[in-house]
């Protein structure tokens, strides 16, 4: 697999700022990227390696595929997009759906295509959401925008050759906790949003979460003391003081019920983002629901996109997937 490892190549990709205004439309932050995120992390870790997407015969690609379009008042129009990355040879098979992270306010899809496309080459339909993040748009939006694309999925399964029945996601960081909302939220009709006209329902089968936080509640979570523009009080749209309520309705732990999907946990060696999981592995538990846990040693938040830690990560996803759905 090709590596970045040159530092005249990377700066070519570098954003000086972190955000910027696009004329008519809303401000975007650059600040998470999977380079400048290298940049950080190298300090502690010289040795990591960033992953790059590959060329191979055996998968096909369709990409920037819109599967949401929405008009502002003004006339306005907006798409959202997916990637889907699947083997060549022609067969239905079993979809995962990915959310990138970045604090709800900044990354895009193309930080999951290198592991979106060696899952893709191991019997899945990989897929890559945009959603509209926190400058657009702030909570619950980006829960409308993701359950959208997997209603857009299912409706669009047979060109893509998706098996509708066997359909999980996956989520790293804020992508984590996103993800995990969406999966405990299967059937929550408040959660839907929009529907245009879709007979599917956005109802997955299981979950991945990599480092998302699962309670915002929870002690050494992120209900610390906050200032209003950090990126999780400007998504749910004030401090923890402020919006209690809201706190605690966007956080996955506290929709789990006897109808809750499997759960694949893996984490990072940054205690923080773990906050929660221990007391939802017990609830799973108590309601009857399959759940995995991995903690990937010695290693940082953001350590998916990197190696050493993309391998193993990679082969956590698979042994999940392939135990329920293979």
């Amino acid at each position: 697999m090709a590596l970045i490892q040159s530092i005249s190549i990377l700066s070519v990709f570098l954003f000086v700022c972190t955000s910027y205004t696009v004329a008519g439309t809303f401000e975007k932050d650059t600040s998470y990227t999977t380079i400048q995120t290298w940049q950080k992390i190298r300090k502690k870790y010289p040795e990591i390696k960033i992953v790059s997407p590959i060329q191979d015969k055996d998968l096909i690609s369709a990409e920037d595929v819109v599967h949401k379009t929405i008009f502002s008042e003004n006339g306005e129009k907006r798409d959202l997009h997916l990637d889907i990355y699947r083997p060549a040879q022609k067969c239905k098979y079993p979809a995962l759906i990915m959310i990138h992270g970045g604090g709800w306010r900044s990354g895009n899809k193309s930080m999951e295509r290198p592991m979106a496309q060696q899952i893709a080459l191991n019997g899945y339909a990989a897929i890559t959401v945009e959603y509209r993040l926190s400058l657009e748009a702030r909570y619950p939006t980006a829960i409308h925008d993701i359950k959208a694309a997997i209603r857009w999925i299912k409706d669009n399964s047979d060109q893509y050759d998706i098996d509708t029945t066997k359909i999980a996601i996956e989520g790293e960081s804020a992508g984590g906790q996103l993800a995990m909302l969406v999966a405990m939220t299967n059937k929550v009709e408040k959660f839907e949003g929009e529907k245009n006209g879709s007979k599917s329902t956005s109802t997955i089968h299981a979950v991945i979460d990599v480092d998302g936080v699962v309670d915002f509640l929870a002690p050494n979570s992120l209900n610390t003391p906050r200032k209003p523009d950090s990126p999780d009080a400007y998504w749910l749209g004030g401090v923890f003081e402020d919006k209690p309520l809201i706190w605690k309705d966007a956080s996955p732990i506290y929709w789990v019920n006897k109808n809750s999907v499997p759960v694949l946990f893996i984490t990072s060696s940054v205690p923080r983002f773990h906050a929660g999981r221990d007391e939802m592995i017990d609830l799973l538990n108590q309601n009857g629901i399959y759940s995995e846990s991995y903690s990937i040693a010695d290693s940082p938040h953001s350590f998916w996109m990197y190696e050493p830690w993309f391998e193993p990560t990679k082969k956590y996803f698979l042994k999940f997937l392939n135990k329920l759905f293979k």
